[in-house]
């Protein structure tokens, strides 16, 4: 499909012109696989984000807003790795507008594990952009942010196999930021992804997958990237090695439900957790905080991150956000 085809196609889906059996023919039609299009990707997650209720923000606020996030379906159970990195960068000062939902495929989805947390996902779309405005970091839970969703969600679940709409919720953040920290299940979709976003309006951006098809950046083995800077795409492979990270194997970041989870970023924010933990979320904040445009390049992300920790900086974050999301 041309982008204009698949615009008019994923327009009449989200409109709910299509009987469901038509909806159901179309997405099996629109395979996940090295042969889906950028362009297919890039109509799909503009569609999506037209029919989205926007968090209602200033525009300063929302240019300089990052999201971090992954597309889940990686199979391997880690820990809430994404939502940690978010509350460090945060930490370290940058803006986090944080789109994510319940568990699908694991035992703890963001939502789960903030919850468990104790931050407040309840709060209305004012009352989030405020949090926001207050703490540098707000989570937006995006089964209320994307109500179209809630006739083609029946249809999609009766799909053994992934669709496109596994992909597509990091491409669609609520905030309409430009800036992202994206991983996806698959490495073949990471240029896809980044050039997907650049078309859609991004300005900062890179999309992780490692060679174990993790959506996070690893420390088990090595990670293909692909970063928009200054209006261009690089490509490059991330050795965690070139950090002095010591390769752990898979099982060290594995987590589990939303409270041991949450006990797993306590642990790290008060330095007792394991060193693959800590690691794995100081390399993927180092990240963040390059696209961010915080540090010049990921080894002043990884000083700036680890000294976050190290002076209580990521534990208070995280305190504020959990009292201010309760106050509002």
């Amino acid at each position: 499909m041309s982008y204009e085809e698949a615009k008019a196609s994923f327009t009449a889906l989200f409109k709910h012109e299509m009987s469901d059996a038509q909806m159901r023919e179309f997405l099996l039609g629109v395979t996940l696989d090295a042969q889906t299009s950028v362009n297919t990707i890039a109509a799909a997650a503009e569609v999506m984000r037209s029919f989205a209720v926007s968090l209602p923000i200033s525009e300063e606020l929302r240019l300089k807003s990052m999201d971090i996030v992954g597309t889940g379906g990686d199979k391997i159970g880690s820990f809430n790795i994404s939502s940690t990195v978010a509350i460090l960068a945060s930490a370290c000062g940058s803006y986090v507008a944080k789109h994510g939902s319940r568990s699908v495929t694991s035992k703890s989805g963001s939502a789960d594990m903030f919850e468990a947390l104790g931050v407040r996902l309840d709060l209305s779309f004012d009352k989030s952009a405020r949090l926001l405005e207050e703490s540098g970091f707000t989570f937006m839970f995006a089964q209320n942010h994307h109500p179209a969703m809630k006739f083609i969600m029946p249809i999609r679940k009766t799909i053994p196999d992934k669709t496109i709409f596994n992909i597509l919720g990091p491409l669609t953040n609520p905030a309409g930021v430009t800036k992202s920290l994206l991983g996806v299940f698959n490495k073949s979709f990471v240029p896809k992804m980044a050039e997907a976003l650049k078309i859609n309006g991004a300005t900062s951006t890179m999309v992780v997958s490692s060679a174990e098809n993790m959506d996070e950046i690893s420390i088990s083995d090595s990670t293909f990237a692909s970063q928009l800077r200054d209006g261009k795409m690089f490509e490059f492979v991330i050795d965690p090695q070139s950090y002095g990270i010591k390769k752990a194997p898979l099982s060290a970041i594995v987590g589990g439900d939303a409270k041991e989870n949450a006990k797993i970023i306590y642990s790290i924010f008060d330095e007792t957790a394991t060193d693959a933990q800590r690691d794995i979320v100081l390399i993927n904040t180092a990240a963040a905080l390059m696209v961010d445009g915080a540090v010049r390049d990921m080894q002043d992300g990884f000083e700036m991150a680890r000294e976050a920790i190290k002076k209580g900086k990521a534990k208070e974050k995280l305190k504020q956000i959990i009292e201010i999301s309760n106050k509002l």
